[in-house]
């Protein structure tokens, strides 16, 4: 067994594997524990899901592709659980539709706790058991799972955040103090030289399949705002009649401002002579120095247009991230709400946490790319048209989840992501 400086055993690869998966399970518990059943059993919209479908499909996940396939003698919890707590992988059979998963009663909240232990013990038994032949091919799904169930730890805030703002009693999922900045002041931008990049995982670590292959890209100068845009120019903008000026909306937008469904960001409601919005800790005043959030593509195009800038590429997002430190407002840092910026350098902050940022790239294929064989090439590939790509991370991602490569994707109507943007220009 290798040992530290101090002599001290380090843990094993193997050890490793299991203290992450052990750690990622616990974290979605936790983020469950303070809710009621009524809480986790409701579904606010169709694009959302209830918290225990949530609990329940990240254990399907490893049952479904980890110990059916791969534990000798496991047995399904139950018979109809792949029909209820399945996504979207078509090739691992029918499924409940996603509109109703808020009409499933049962199982309840307490066998559904149950079914998560039973799943964590077989996937113990399972990767303890495993030979070092074996575990070299059961590690990179051990992987995928634990990075899976990572992804539904924001789904399920996301979600709750959405639930609760439809209540009228606006309860606060995890109460807090709002923290107030000092006014941002105007952004800085930086600058960033033209050329030939590479861009995408270059193979070390964990990564999606939709991160490669890395390839060369062509940039011309450009330059970026050294940190997203805040919440008082977003009020600005609206002061400005940002949400009826048609010349700075896609068409798409503007229908749906036409509609009534754009009026202001996504949970923001007029209060006295400003702004409040409901958050995970209840409702709150908007602090105009924090990032706007919860805003959908459209509006951060709208918004890009009014400021004379544009939205960055993905790729100069990741050529501007490529170097940076990745920390930030994680779902660690406990705020669980975006936060000001501190004061900006030479260097762009908050490219990691607080708010993902719409890019004005389409989310599509990276040149050579091909999904994997099987269920779990439906993970990403499937979904590559009629969406954009978001980068950087939010207040609601877990640490160590988010990378410069990481390609989030949302369509450009969707709102209730924690998304926010970062200006750009050409130089």
């Amino acid at each position: 067994m290798k040992t530290s400086h101090r002599g001290e055993p380090l843990p094993s690869p193997r050890a490793d594997l299991l203290a992450r998966f052990h750690a990622t399970r616990q974290l979605t518990e936790d983020l469950a524990r303070d809710l009621g059943p009524e809480d986790q059993t409701v579904q606010s919209m169709p694009d959302c899901s209830p918290t225990k479908w949530h609990l329940a499909h990240v254990s399907w996940f490893f049952e479904t592709f980890l110990l059916l396939a791969h534990l000798p003698g496991y047995a399904a919890a139950h018979p109809q659980f792949a029909y209820l707590f399945n996504s979207y992988y078509e090739a691992a059979g029918s499924r409940h539709p996603r509109f109703a998963r808020g009409l499933i009663t049962r199982p309840t909240v307490a066998e559904v706790a149950a079914y998560r232990r039973r799943v964590t013990h077989a996937m113990d038994t399972l990767v303890a058991g495993a030979d070092e032949g074996k575990m070299a091919a059961l590690a990179p799904l051990v992987e995928i799972g634990i990075n899976h169930e990572q992804q539904h730890q924001e789904l399920i805030l996301m979600d709750l955040l959405n639930l609760f703002a439809a209540n009228p009693l606006k309860p606060a999922y995890r109460p807090g103090p709002m923290p107030v900045a000092e006014p941002a002041g105007e952004a800085a931008f930086l600058s960033y030289p033209g050329g030939i990049f590479e861009i995408g995982h270059d193979g070390g670590g964990f990564a999606y399949d939709n991160e490669g292959p890395r390839h060369a890209v062509l940039l011309r100068p450009f330059r970026l705002a050294a940190r997203a845009v805040t919440n008082g120019e977003w009020m600005a903008f609206m002061a400005d009649d940002g949400y009826r000026r048609p010349d700075l909306w896609l068409a798409d937008g503007w229908a749906r401002v036409k509609a009534g469904e754009f009026t202001a960001p996504l949970y923001w409601q007029a209060a006295g002579a400003g702004f409040e919005a409901m958050t995970l800790a209840g409702p709150q005043p908007v602090d105009p120095a924090a990032p706007v959030v919860h805003v959908s593509y459209y509006e951060a195009d709208a918004f890009a247009r009014w400021s004379g800038r544009r939205l960055p590429s993905e790729a100069e997002w990741e050529v501007a991230a490529r170097d940076l430190p990745v920390e930030g407002n994680f779902l660690g840092a406990g705020l669980l709400r975006p936060r000001a910026a501190p004061r900006c350098g030479a260097v762009p902050a908050q490219m990691f946490g607080d708010v993902w940022e719409w890019t004005q790239s389409p989310y599509v294929a990276y040149p050579g790319y091909r999904p994997a064989p099987g269920a779990l090439g439906e993970y990403n590939g499937k979904f590559m048209s009629n969406q954009m790509v978001l980068r950087g991370g939010s207040c609601a991602t877990p640490d160590g989840h988010a990378r410069a490569t990481y390609r989030n994707f949302f369509y450009p109507h969707q709102r209730w992501p924690f998304a926010g943007l970062r200006l750009a220009e050409d130089a």
